[in-house]
């Protein structure tokens, strides 16, 4: 085998390696995503079963986070990337970080929909909190798909969504607040919504994470703490 031939043997492999890890990142995905639509979907019904798969599936996502660290690790060790190809490894640790981080929170939702389908006041609420759960949900898909296309002008329309999202948020919040204060005995319960409807608040700021890192692989640039209006004018 000439040098030629050895260089393209290895390129080859490296470029396999790579797509192994953008693969597994995507499969991770998948599995938060179902995560996330049982946690919303237990909410909204009032049935636990949904809700305590996803408590006792959560070691699912972080065996996942392990895996693909690992892989960057060595990667990063043994070929030493550079350019592009140390952009894409940079992106896939971070995306990865904010995943495990979302099955967190979706677990943090399922806890919730157990303690909530116990009590008998603030069920006013739900369907507030599963609308919000939707949209956090097409939130995250639009993110994973703007990851594996490493689309630019997707991963912008995800930043945009995250206003959405708080917006919606702060409704709850003002509707559980008034709650609160017409039924004082309701105010355990609606905590626990609170607390749910923070999680999936905290889960739109993930998605948009993911959308900033795939801006920085296409592009080049960390866009992180820059407004969505700065990143529309130099990239939209």
């Amino acid at each position: 085998m000439d040098t030629s031939d050895l260089k393209q043997h290895y390129s080859q492999q490296f470029n396999s390696e790579l797509e192994a890890i953008r693969s597994h990142v995507l499969a991770m995905g998948g599995l938060v995503e179902q995560q996330l639509q049982k946690g919303i979907s237990a909410l909204s019904s009032g049935e636990s079963i949904d809700a305590e798969s996803v408590v006792s599936n959560d070691y699912k996502v972080n065996a996942f986070d392990v895996e693909i660290d690992e892989q960057c690790t060595n990667i990063l060790a043994l070929r030493q990337p550079t350019a592009s190809d140390l952009r894409l490894v940079l992106t896939v640790i971070k995306t990865t970080a904010d995943l495990e981080r979302i099955g967190d929170e979706a677990k943090r939702v399922a806890r919730m929909a157990i303690r909530a389908a116990a009590g008998d006041h603030g069920r006013n609420l739900f369907g507030q909190i599963a609308h919000l759960g939707t949209q956090v949900q097409q939130m995250l898909h639009q993110a994973l798909d703007a990851f594996a296309r490493m689309d630019v002008d997707a991963a912008i329309h995800v930043a945009h969504e995250d206003v959405n999202i708080d917006r919606e948020y702060e409704n709850v919040m003002r509707q559980s607040m008034t709650y609160m204060m017409e039924d004082p005995r309701s105010i355990p319960n609606v905590l626990d919504l609170i607390w749910a409807a923070r999680a999936l608040e905290r889960i739109g700021d993930r998605c948009c994470n993911i959308s900033e890192y795939v801006i920085y692989f296409v592009k080049g640039k960390d866009v992180r703490h820059t407004s969505l209006d700065q990143i529309r004018r130099e990239f939209g």
